[in-house]
């Protein structure tokens, strides 16, 4: 997993309330078991025709927002299913963030297990979060990890509160292999200690 310190750039704003993962990931591409490849998928079912042509009017089509990295979102976020698919699709299309004033539960933890970051804000940070996304290419936000800074393409800066545990997995870039990773040493040692106490296990 990659380490997570600073995003910079243009922000799409989202403002449907109770986007769930089924909007997210729809259901059809969920039989892989790979993270990636799914970018293509994400928000599929509003974001192409029955034809599979783009529709221009879904916000993630509009050329100024292909590139984003961060989404404001309506309150909500991440309700329905539990599949963890819906975090691999932000992840491989290249989220990173998303903000909102609420994520449901299982959604909220397995973004931290997949590199993203998904920040709860008051409704009010939310709505002036959104006015700026809403101006396109010319509005760069600046999300901050280290500092739990949002900062505006105006330059206001809005604090986040984050779990101290899963900020040092971002930071480090750590998913629940890297942590296990992390404590070989220890686990060989016991292993060896192991082998010699028991010969027999």
């Amino acid at each position: 997993m990659e380490k997570f310190e600073k995003v910079s750039g243009i922000a799409a704003p989202m403002p449907l309330v109770n986007i769930d993962t089924d909007m997210i990931i729809p259901k059809q591409y969920l039989k892989t078991i790979k993270r990636s490849g799914l970018g293509v998928h994400a928000f599929a079912e509003m974001r192409y025709d029955d034809q599979g042509n783009e529709i221009p009017d879904f916000v993630l089509n509009k050329p100024a927002y292909r590139e984003s990295q961060i989404i404001v979102a309506g309150d909500n976020f991440g309700c329905g299913s539990s599949r963890e698919h819906a975090p691999w699709a932000l992840a491989d299309f290249g989220i990173k963030v998303v903000i909102s004033t609420s994520f449901a539960d299982i959604f909220f933890n397995n973004c931290f297990k997949n590199g993203m970051l998904p920040i709860v804000m008051p409704q009010e940070v939310v709505d002036v979060l959104m006015e700026d996304a809403e101006k396109g290419a010319n509005a760069r936000m600046e999300v901050d990890l280290e500092a739990q800074t949002v900062t505006t393409s105006d330059g206001e800066v809005f604090p986040f509160e984050v779990d101290a545990f899963r900020k040092h997995c971002l930071l480090e870039g750590l998913d629940d292999i890297g942590l296990t990773l992390a404590k070989a040493p220890a686990i060989d040692s016991f292993e060896s200690q192991m082998e010699q106490a028991r010969p027999w296990v």
